[in-house]
């Protein structure tokens, strides 16, 4: 049996309170030291034009999401080209004209981008991302790279669909645990299986009164942060609760971040705490 590989969900979107190009790069550069990253700063400085304007139904810039995707397949493991291409797996929503991508950021994370729209899943063969052991995916082959782009893409809006209209949240919830959640753990990403089919139950399940009080704590903590980093930490910390399995894991989960909002608030009101920006 093939051993099952462990994808780690968080560390490199957990920098000044929200996705960050350093974070993706510092997690890229732990699985490739010797990897060239100006081809992801390039794609960022086009993701970051191209999106410049749009927001999410948060309100956050639009490129916060490419990041926290670009993120999430970084800490996979994933070569720089498929981090480029999460970067940019939204950039056909832009005025980007067509050849664009390929001439910035070559031809092959331009077939990537295209990809992740044009493949169903159901043309993806089930063994996806399942390397031969494990291990980071340092060497996806194309429709794997494709896969692990999707897959993030779906867990990142699965963490902030309590901002999607609630009459499509149940549709997308329905289809995230009937079909990529199953993807996720026959791809051998129990890890991200889980939270997807957890983020799902969450809405197809509504919440007992205790789960909704202590989400609305720490929706009343993100008021000491500063206005800008709200959204990114409601998201944040909302996620983290909708996988804990019981009250007291809970209760001691929005304690701790009772504790720790003072500091951060003071640590985010800082000189220097921006994000960098191309």
């Amino acid at each position: 049996m093939k051993a099952r590989h462990r994808l780690r969900l968080r560390p490199a979107v957990r920098h000044g309170g929200g996705p960050s190009l350093d974070g993706v790069l510092g997690a890229v550069r732990a699985h490739h030291p010797d990897a060239d990253l100006a081809l992801i700063e390039r794609a960022h400085g086009e993701a970051a034009h191209w999106h410049e304007g749009q927001t999410r139904r948060s309100g956050d810039p639009f490129l916060t999401h490419c990041l926290a995707v670009a993120a999430i397949v970084a800490d996979a493991g994933v070569p720089p080209a498929v981090v480029c291409a999460a970067l940019l797996h939204d950039i056909e929503d832009t005025p980007c004209p067509p050849g664009h991508v390929s001439k910035s950021v070559g031809p092959y994370v331009a077939e990537l981008v295209s990809d992740v729209r044009a493949i169903k899943l159901g043309q993806i063969p089930p063994g996806g991302l399942q390397p031969d052991g494990a291990g980071p995916l340092t060497r996806p082959t194309h429709e794997e790279a494709v896969l692990a782009v999707r897959l993030a893409d779906r867990l990142h809006n699965m963490r902030t669909i309590a901002f999607v209209a609630p009459a499509k949240q149940h549709g997308k919830a329905r289809e995230t645990i009937e079909v990529f959640a199953p993807l996720a753990r026959a791809a051998g990403l129990a890890g991200m299986g889980r939270e997807l089919h957890d983020l799902s139950a969450a809405v197809l399940q509504p919440a007992p009164a205790a789960f909704a009080g202590a989400a609305r704590s720490l929706t009343l903590l993100t008021l000491l942060l500063p206005a800008t980093r709200r959204a990114r930490w409601r998201e944040e910390w909302h996620a983290e609760l909708a996988v804990l399995p019981t009250r007291r894991t809970r209760t001691r989960f929005v304690l701790r971040v009772l504790l720790g909002t003072p500091r951060l608030s003071l640590a985010l009101r800082r000189p220097g705490r921006q994000e960098r920006r191309r």
